[in-house]
């Protein structure tokens, strides 16, 4: 068996925990738990989209980018962070 990252998925369906398991049958997951192989598991995060005037974030999937906190909704992770902003070019530091 191999070593893996794997999500632990709580009832709720939020990313409670990501854990090194190689699957075996020498543990388990909690009752009502839910475990996806990080690797395996695409996640909606933001990345910023510089074709895009002005620059922005956007949702983006990736492969293997969750984390701790995001919701799955059977398909696809959501990261549980809000859009990041872009500060302004006027903005005067003081």
């Amino acid at each position: 068996m191999t070593i893996q990252n794997y999500f632990l998925i709580d009832s709720k369906n939020v990313v409670d925990n990501v854990i090194v398991w190689d699957g075996g049958s020498d543990w388990t997951p909690p009752a009502g738990y839910t475990m996806l192989v990080k690797s395996t598991t695409p996640a909606m995060i933001w990345q910023l989209n510089t074709s895009a005037t002005p620059n922005v974030y956007e949702l983006v999937e990736v492969v293997g980018a969750g984390g701790i906190g995001f919701t799955w909704n059977g398909t696809v992770l959501t990261t549980n962070q809000p859009q990041p902003t872009i500060p302004s070019a006027n903005t005067a530091n003081t």
